[in-house]
C-alpha cells in the first residue's frame, strides 16, 4: 500500500483550485487499469488527488498500479478483500480528502478537460447544488468510439424525470461534493450482498437527486467501455438491479404522485426487458413485457412491427452477401483519447407524446422542490427557534 504524510500531501496539492478526489473502484482491472489512470492523470485540472481501491484483485491490478504511482505522487492505493463497486467507492470517498470526489470505473476514459469543467460548473453554484454529470461515448476494447450515448439532459430538481429518463448514464461521469456524498450514505453494498449489483449508480443517484440540484456539462466527457468482462455486460443482473433499485427509490418517496410513479415504473420495466432479451431469459422477458402490455400497449406493437421489419432487412442482406461472395469491410473509428475534441451536443428527437410526457414529470419535480424547500425553511425556523430558548446561546464568551 502506497501513503503519503499530511505534510507530503499538503506540499504535492498545494493549490488555490478546491481538491478533487478521483475514487477508481478497481476489480482485476489489469487489462484497462493503465489507460484509466493515463486519462485521470492527464486532466487539466491539477489539484487532484487519485486514490484506487483494490477490491481484493486477484491480478497484477496492484502491481501495475503502484508502478504508475511512483511517477505521479498524486496516486495512492488502497487494498481491501472482495466487497464489491459499491463498498469500494465508499472506502475511497472515506480516505479522500477533496472538497469534491469524482468516480472512475477502472475500465473507462476521461477527457483530459473532464474535471475542470465539472468543477468550473459547481463552484459557481450554491450548496444546494450537489453534483454535476457529464454526457459520454460508448467505447471498445481499443478505445474506439462505437456510438455517441443518450443526448438528454436536465439540470436542477431533477429526481422525477432522473427516474424516467436517467440521465446520468454511467458510474464515470459523476462530480459531487463529498460532504453531500458522505451524508446520504454514499453506495449501498447491499444490493452486491443480495446478488444484484449493477445499478448501485443509480440508487446512489436518485438518493442525490431526492434531495439536492444537479448540474450538466451538456459535453461528451467520458469513454464508457463495453466489453464480456464488464458488469453492465451481465443484462440478466442488470436487469433485476435496475428494478430493485427503482422499487426502493419509490417506496423511500411516497410523495410522489401516481402518474410519476407509474411511469417510473413503466420506463425500468422496459429497460429490463431489453436487459433480459440480450440475457436470452424468454422467461423473464414474456412476464415483463406483459407487464408492459397493461400500461403501454403501443409499445408491444411497436416492438412486433420493428422485429417483422429486422427480419425482412435481415433477408435483404443475406441476398446481397450471396450474391457478392462477401462482407463489407469494417471501417476504421476513431479512438477515444487525448485528441479528440469534446462534441457538441445534438439536440435529441422528441415526439410531442414524450414531450408532453417530460411536462408532466418536470411540473413534478417544480412540486417537490417547492416542498423540499418549505422543509429546509422550517427545519432554519425551528433552529433558530431552539437557540432562542437555549439558555446557553445568551452567554457571552470572554
Amino acid at each position: 500500500m502506497l501513503s503519503h504524510t499530511d505534510e507530503d500531501r499538503r506540499d504535492t496539492f498545494y493549490s488555490d483550485q478546491p481538491l478533487v478526489s478521483v475514487v477508481i473502484p478497481a476489480f482485476n482491472a489489469s487489462t484497462y487499469i493503465e489507460r484509466t489512470l493515463r486519462s485521470a492523470m492527464r486532466q487539466t485540472y491539477a489539484a487532484l488527488e487519485i486514490v484506487v481501491v483494490n477490491d481484493g484483485s486477484t491480478d497484477d491490478t496492484a502491481k501495475l498500479v503502484e508502478q504508475i504511482a511512483m511517477s505521479d505522487p498524486r496516486i495512492r492505493l488502497l487494498s481491501t478483500p472482495n466487497r464489491g463497486v459499491a463498498a469500494a467507492r465508499n472506502t475511497g470517498t472515506e480516505a479522500s480528502s477533496g472538497r469534491f470526489v469524482a468516480f472512475l470505473d477502472a475500465d473507462d476514459l476521461w477527457h483530459p478537460t473532464k474535471i475542470e469543467k465539472q468543477v468550473h460548473a459547481l463552484n459557481r453554484l450554491s450548496s444546494h447544488w450537489a453534483a454535476v454529470y457529464t454526457l459520454h461515448y460508448m467505447i471498445n476494447e481499443e478505445d474506439e468510439i462505437i456510438c455517441p450515448g443518450s443526448s438528454d439532459i436536465a439540470r436542477g430538481y431533477i429526481y422525477a424525470r432522473h427516474l424516467n429518463v436517467k440521465y446520468i448514464g454511467n458510474g464515470s461521469a459523476l462530480l459531487v461534493r463529498r460532504n453531500v456524498a458522505l451524508a446520504i450514505g454514499g453506495f449501498d453494498s447491499s444490493y452486491a450482498t443480495a446478488g444484484l449489483g449493477g445499478c448501485e449508480d443509480l440508487d446512489f443517484e436518485l438518493r442525490l437527486a431526492a434531495r439536492y440540484f444537479i448540474e450538466v456539462v451538456p459535453e461528451r466527457l467520458v469513454g464508457y467501455r463495453k466489453h464480456p468482462g464488464s458488469m453492465s455486460a451481465d443484462h440478466l443482473r442488470m436487469g433485476k438491479s435496475a428494478l430493485e433499485v427503482v422499487r426502493r427509490s419509490l417506496a423511500a418517496n411516497p410523495q410522489l404522485p401516481q402518474y410519476a410513479i407509474g411511469s417510473a415504473i413503466d420506463a425500468t420495466q422496459k429497460y429490463a426487458f431489453w436487459e433480459f432479451r440480450h440475457a436470452r431469459r424468454t422467461y423473464l422477458s414474456i412476464v415483463t413485457i406483459g407487464r408492459i402490455l397493461r400500461s403501454d400497449p403501443c409499445f408491444v406493437v411497436r416492438l412486433m412491427f420493428e422485429k417483422g421489419l429486422r427480419g425482412i432487412q435481415h433477408c435483404l442482406r443475406l441476398g446481397t452477401t450471396t450474391a457478392t461472395g462477401e462482407h463489407q469491410p469494417r471501417m476504421k473509428r476513431p479512438k477515444f483519447d487525448d485528441q479528440i475534441a469534446p462534441s457538441c451536443l445534438e439536440c435529441p428527437k422528441v415526439t410531442p407524446r414524450l414531450r408532453r410526457h417530460l411536462m408532466r414529470l418536470a411540473a413534478v419535480d417544480a412540486k417537490l422542490n417547492s416542498n423540499l424547500a418549505a422543509e429546509r425553511e422550517g427545519a432554519m425556523i425551528e433552529g433558530s427557534r431552539a437557540l432562542e430558548t437555549d439558555p446557553r446561546s445568551s452567554q457571552v464568551i470572554g
